[in-house]
C-alpha cells in the first residue's frame, strides 16, 4: 500500500455542517491528484465539546475523569462522522475508527491518558479498505477497553501517532492560522509567521501555554522523524511553518490569558505540587524565581484538584506571559488579561528583528 497522507483538521474548520461538505470535495480532489489513500484526524465543531461539559457539571459538578473521558470525546466522534458522510455524499469511500477502534492502548489516567502501544494493524486493514479513514482527535482506551482522553486539544498528537503507525514522513496540522507565530496574533501586533522552526522551539513555546501544538504531539513527531507542516484550514490550505529537526533562531512570545500561575508557601510545596500535578499529565511549569507554579491552559478545576490530591492550596498570582528566545524561557507575571495583553506586546516589540521570521501579520 502507498504510505497515505495525514492530516489533521482542528475544529475551526467546522463553523457550519456546510464546511463538512468543502471539505470533502476538497479531500475527493486531492485523492484524485495524489491517488493514495488519506488518514484524518479531525476534531469536535466549535463549542460542542463545552457543551457536553456544561451538561455533565450540571448534572454533577465533580464527576469521575472516567465519565468525563466518556462523555466529552464524543464531540469528536460525531465531528468524525459527519465527515465521513459528506465523503460518501461526495463519492468516496470513508469509514471512522473510534478511540476502542484504532490499536491506540493508555494507561488509565482517563482525561491525561499517556500512550503504553499503538497497534496499527486495524489502521492499515481500514485503509486498504477505504480512501479516507476518520480518526476523531484526542480519543484511545485503556487495557480494559475504557475510553480515555489524550488531553486538551490533543488531536494533533492522535495525528502524530498515526503518522508513526504508518510510517509517513510528513503530517499536515490544518487548523485557522497557517502556522507559529511569534505571539499571538489575535492580541499583539506586528507578530510575524515563523516559517520554519526546531522540534524543541515549537515544544518550549507549546510547553508555555502557545496555542499552537499540542506539546507532546511535537515530542512524539522528533522521536520518530516526522516532519509537521501547518497549513490553514481553507482551501487552498496554504502552508506555513515547517516544524522539523532543522531550523534558524526563532524567537517569541508566550501569552495565554486561561492559564495561571500559582504561589505556594515554600519550594517544597510547589515541588510536590508540581510532581503531583506532573503524575497526573497536567501541563505544568516550576518556575525558578520563587515557590511559583505555571498551570497551562484553563481546562482544570485547580482547587477541585488540590483537595483530591491532599495538595497544600496554591494563591492565584496572575497570568504568565513567557518571553522565548531560543532555548531560553523567561516568565513575568501580569495581574490580570489587560495588564497580560500590555505586557505581552511589550516585550514582543524589543524582540530581535532577526530572530522574528520574514513575514508580518
Amino acid at each position: 500500500m502507498t504510505t497515505p497522507a495525514v492530516l489533521k483538521f482542528g475544529g475551526s474548520t467546522f463553523p457550519t455542517l456546510g464546511a463538512y461538505a468543502d471539505l470533502a470535495t476538497a479531500l475527493r480532489q486531492r485523492i484524485e491528484d495524489e491517488q493514495r489513500p488519506m488518514a484524518v484526524v479531525v476534531s469536535a465543531m466549535p463549542g460542542e465539546t463545552e457543551k457536553l461539559r456544561g451538561l455533565l457539571r450540571e448534572t454533577n459538578p465533580q464527576p469521575q475523569d472516567a465519565t468525563v473521558a466518556g462523555l466529552l470525546t464524543l464531540a469528536d466522534t460525531i465531528s468524525a462522522h459527519l465527515l465521513a458522510t459528506a465523503l460518501h455524499r461526495a463519492g468516496v469511500t470513508a469509514t471512522v475508527l473510534a478511540g476502542h477502534q484504532q490499536g491506540l492502548v493508555t494507561d488509565s489516567t482517563f482525561m491525561w491518558a499517556k500512550v503504553a502501544r499503538l497497534d496499527a494493524a486495524p489502521l492499515r486493514q481500514a485503509l486498504e479498505e477505504h480512501e479516507v479513514v476518520i480518526i476523531p482527535g484526542g480519543q484511545a482506551a485503556d487495557q480494559q477497553g475504557r475510553p480515555t482522553w489524550l488531553g486538551k486539544n490533543s488531536s494533533d498528537l492522535s495525528a502524530v501517532l498515526v503518522a508513526a503507525a504508518l510510517g509517513a514522513e510528513a503530517c499536515e496540522i490544518h487548523s485557522d492560522v497557517d502556522g507559529i507565530y511569534s505571539a499571538d496574533p489575535n492580541a499583539v501586533t506586528g507578530a510575524r509567521l515563523l516559517s520554519e522552526v526546531t522540534y524543541d522551539t515549537a515544544a518550549l513555546m507549546s510547553r508555555y501555554g502557545a496555542k499552537v501544538l499540542h506539546r507532546r504531539s511535537v515530542r512524539t513527531a522528533k522521536q520518530h522523524g516526522i516532519t509537521l507542516v501547518c497549513r490553514h484550514n481553507r482551501s487552498p490550505f496554504p502552508s506555513g511553518t515547517v516544524i522539523s529537526a532543522e531550523g534558524g533562531p526563532a524567537a517569541g512570545v508566550v501569552l495565554n490569558t486561561k492559564s495561571s500561575v500559582l504561589a505556594y508557601d515554600t519550594a517544597a510545596q510547589a515541588d510536590l505540587a508540581h510532581s503531583v500535578f506532573h503524575t497526573e499529565n497536567v501541563d505544568t511549569v516550576r518556575l525558578e524565581d520563587g515557590p511559583h507554579l505555571v498551570i497551562v491552559g484553563g481546562y482544570l478545576d485547580i482547587e477541585h484538584f488540590q483537595r483530591a490530591h491532599n495538595l497544600p492550596e496554591g494563591r492565584v498570582l496572575g497570568i504568565p506571559v513567557t518571553e522565548i528566545t531560543g532555548s531560553r524561557a523567561t516568565t513575568h507575571i501580569a495581574a490580570d488579561p489587560e495588564e497580560a495583553r500590555d505586557l505581552a506586546q511589550k516585550l514582543h516589540d524589543a524582540l530581535p528583528e532577526t530572530t522574528l521570521g520574514i513575514r508580518a501579520l
